[in-house]
C-alpha cells in the first residue's frame, strides 16, 4: 500500500494516515455494516453497477439506510481510482452503521460512513493459475440462512475468517466450507465451480453461498463457450469426482484447483475447459462495467 495512498471518507478524499473512524463505530464494535470488494481492469470499473446494486440490497437487508444515490457513490469510486492512479488494481467499498453508543440497537447511530480504499492486490500466488491450487475441507460451517442470508455481505467475516485459520494450519491456502446440512457452500472468501461430464456445478445461492459477481461472470463465460449450467446441492463425492474444478472471486478472479482433500481433480492440473473460461473471462472484464 501506497504512503502517499488517499483514501475516500465521508465525502472527502484524505491520506491514509487520516483515514479514521471513531471507536464507537459500530462497525468496528460489532461488524454493523456492508462492504463490497471491486475489480478495476485496464481502466474498467468492472460490472460496478451490479456491485453498488449488491451493496444496496445488503444494506436493505440489514435495515441500514443510505443517504447516498447510486451515483453518488458511483462517483466517489471512480474518484478515488483516479486520485490514486488506479488502472488495474481492487476497490474495497465499505458502509458502516456509524457513531453509536455501546450498546447493540443502532437506533444511536444516526449518519452512516462511507469508506473507499483503491489499491493494487495480490491475493494468490501466481503459480496458483498456472498450475492449480489445492483445497481442503475444514470443520467450520458456512453461516446458514437462519442465521444471517448469505447474499447479504455484511462486514462480520469472522465465520469465514476461522476457515481459512484452519486451512492455513493445515497447510492449506483455501478451503471449502460446507453448510449446516453437510452440503458444499462455498470457500472461505470464494465461490467453488465443478465441472462433470461436460456440465457446470456450482451451490445455490440461497442456502450459504455468496451470489458472487465474478461468479455470474463466469456463468455467462461457461454460457457463451456452450456450456451448460446448473445450481445444485453438492457434497463432497460431487468435487472429489469431478472432471476439473475452480473458485471464483472479486480478488481471486477464476483460479483452477487441482486437488481437494488429497483427492486429484481431473488429471491433477488445470482442466481445459476451465483454460478456456478464463480467456473469456479476462476479455469480458475489460469491457463490462464502468469506465474511469
Amino acid at each position: 500500500m501506497s504512503d502517499t495512498l488517499k483514501i475516500y471518507l465521508d465525502g472527502k478524499l484524505v491520506s491514509r494516515e487520516d483515514a479514521k473512524i471513531s471507536v464507537f463505530d459500530h462497525g468496528l464494535l460489532y461488524g454493523d455494516g456492508v462492504f463490497e470488494g471491486i475489480r478495476v481492469y485496464d481502466g474498467c470499473v468492472f460490472r460496478l453497477d451490479e456491485h453498488l446494486e449488491r451493496l444496496e440490497y445488503s444494506a436493505k437487508a440489514i435495515m441500514l439506510k443510505m443517504p447516498w444515490s447510486r451515483a453518488e457513490v458511483s462517483q466517489a469510486v471512480c474518484d478515488t481510482c483516479r486520485a490514486n492512479g488506479i488502472h488495474n488494481g481492487y476497490i474495497r467499498l465499505v458502509v458502516t452503521r456509524g457513531v453509536g453508543s455501546l450498546g447493540l440497537s443502532p437506533k444511536s447511530c444516526a449518519k452512516p460512513s462511507l469508506i473507499v480504499i483503491a489499491d493494487a492486490i495480490q491475493l494468490y500466488p501466481k503459480e496458483y493459475y498456472e498450475k492449480g491450487m489445492r483445497l481442503i475441507t475444514v470443520p467450520t460451517r458456512r453461516t446458514g440462512p437462519a442465521v444471517l442470508p448469505p447474499m447479504v455481505k455484511s462486514l462480520n467475516y469472522m465465520n469465514n475468517i476461522l476457515a481459512k485459520m484452519e486451512a492455513q494450519l493445515s497447510g492449506y491456502e483455501e478451503a471449502i466450507m460446507l453448510d449446516d446440512r453437510g452440503f458444499v457452500a462455498e470457500c472461505t472468501g470464494d465461490n467453488l465451480f465443478v465441472i462433470h461430464k461436460g456440465v457446470m456445478l456450482t451451490p445455490p445461492v440461497v442456502t450459504g453461498a455468496l451470489k458472487g459477481i465474478t461468479r455470474q461472470a463466469a456463468i455467462d463465460s461457461a454460457l457463451e463457450i456452450g456450456l451448460k449450467v446448473q445450481e445444485c446441492n453438492m457434497c463432497r463425492y460431487d468435487v472429489w469426482v469431478a472432471d476439473e474444478c475452480f473458485l471464483t472471486g472479486t480478488a481471486a478472479e477464476m483460479v483452477p484447483v487441482v486437488e481437494v482433500d488429497g483427492r486429484p481433480i481431473g488429471e491433477g492440473k488445470p482442466g481445459a475447459l476451465t483454460l478456456r473460461l478464463l480467456e473469456v473471462f479476462h476479455k469480458r472484464v475489460r469491457k463490462e462495467g464502468t469506465m474511469l
